[in-house]
């Protein structure tokens, strides 16, 4: 018989795995960014990669704000934050329905790309960016230029993780249960 702390250790497997591997891309991916592109590289600056000529680029951009740079003048806030959230994940990780396979990989998605992020602010004092995509659109005021704003492995885990979590909270609240073994 197993006692029920190691039942619920394993019940974590795959969040932890998801986790892991999404922290591992993004630190494996930000290293090769350091030492293959020259930092404060850009769109506008020849020492970019480009992967498809007017939409995608690779570029190493410092960012000591969140999405969009916002809230650069509070670094340390945005830390304490991260660790609030990963407090309050591993607090309220059975309200949060973590034991189920489909949640699990939503919230291994987020905390790996926390951690990601919140590794970056710790190490280096910014987190480094480096997916710079343009867009064929042009809305005033959010994409002027069709340029959206430089990201990473971890953001993208996060608004990944984010919205399918949203996705299964929303519709399938009663039927994720069911995908869980």
């Amino acid at each position: 018989m197993s006692n029920p702390a190691q039942k619920e250790k394993k019940n974590y497997t795959r969040l932890f795995a998801i986790a892991g591997i999404v922290l591992s891309l993004d630190q494996l991916t930000k290293f090769l960014v350091q030492k293959y592109i020259v930092f404060g590289s850009s769109y506008f600056e020849p020492d970019r990669i480009t992967i498809f000529e007017n939409f995608l680029y690779f570029v190493h951009i410092g960012n000591e704000g969140a999405a969009w740079g916002l809230f650069a003048d509070y670094k340390q806030l945005l830390m304490i934050l991260a660790f609030i959230v990963l407090a309050f994940i591993y607090i309220f990780r059975k309200q949060l329905e973590l034991e189920f396979y489909n949640i699990q990989i939503a919230f291994g998605l987020l905390i790996g790309g926390i951690l990601g992020n919140l590794t970056d602010r710790m190490r280096i004092g910014y987190v480094i960016d480096f997916i710079d995509v343009h867009l064929p659109i042009h809305v005033p005021n959010i994409i002027p230029d069709g340029r959206w704003p430089a990201f990473n492995i971890a953001d993208s885990a996060i608004v990944i993780g984010i919205i399918a979590y949203l996705y299964i909270y929303t519709f399938h609240t009663n039927c994720y249960k069911i995908a869980s073994k």
